[in-house]
This record gives structure tokens, sequence and C-alpha cells, in this order.
């Protein structure tokens, strides 16, 4: 008997630790990023980016997803809309949307060129990114 009275303790301190340990992620999740010029990189819905202009890149949220299913054969490859939120070294925000399949599938960022890659699959789904610095003269 006294073994399990020893238990109880035990799986309420395992579940605080997993609580807080979760808790912990999201937080983690939220950190400012830098977004390289000329790299590829990976945003997660709600999370914000530093550009090399102190510029803030946020990608909101999927709108809106009708590509075709994998393994299903198609007429149309379907097309997937993204939400993004700009704002400027100044402080002004620009809203947009970026598309897979039509578009526009790129935005100006002020002097930056913004291309979407690619998006993953699922209601909450990653997106990769590249942003371009203009030619130099």
């Amino acid at each position: 008997m006294r073994s399990i009275a020893f238990i109880k303790p035990f799986l309420i301190a395992t579940a605080l630790m997993a609580i807080a340990a979760c808790a912990a992620g999201s937080a983690h999740d939220d950190r400012q990023v830098d977004a390289p010029d000329g790299g590829v990189f990976t945003m997660q819905p709600g999370q914000q980016v530093s550009l090399a202009d102190r510029s803030r890149l946020r990608y909101v949220r999927l709108l809106s997803d009708s590509r075709c299913q994998p393994d299903v054969q198609c007429i149309w490859a379907g097309d997937a809309e993204l939400a993004f939120e700009w704002t400027s070294a100044g402080g002004a925000t620009q809203s947009f949307s970026l598309h897979t399949g039509k578009d526009p599938r790129e935005q100006a960022l002020g002097s930056r060129r913004l291309a979407l890659v690619s998006v993953d699959r699922g209601p909450s789904p990653s997106a990769q990114l590249r942003i371009d610095t203009p030619p130099s003269p």
C-alpha cells in the first residue's frame, strides 16, 4: 500500500513537468528569428521574422487550400493561399497573401522581394520562403 501512496505524487509531478515543457516549447516557437537574404527559410503560422533591413514579416495563417491530395490524379493541381503581414522599419504595416498555384507568388517588401517556395500540408502548414535583394548596379 505504501508504494501506491508514492505513485500518486510521482504522477502529479510528472504531469506538471510535462505541462511546463509544453509551455516552454510554445514560448520558444514565438521567439524572433532572422530571415537571411537569398536563402530559403521556413515559417510556421503566427511566426514573425526579422529581415536584414530591420523590417518584420509575419506569417498570419493559411487562408485556403484546394491543392490536389497526394496520390490522387487531378485535372488541376489546385492552390494554397497564405496570409502575411509586413511591417517596414518605419512602422507601416502591409497585409498581403501569396499563392502556390496562381499569382501572386511573390511580393515586394521595400527593396526586397519575398517568394513563396512551397507549403506543407495540413491545417497549420509551414511555409518555405525566400527573400531576394535587388541586383547591385
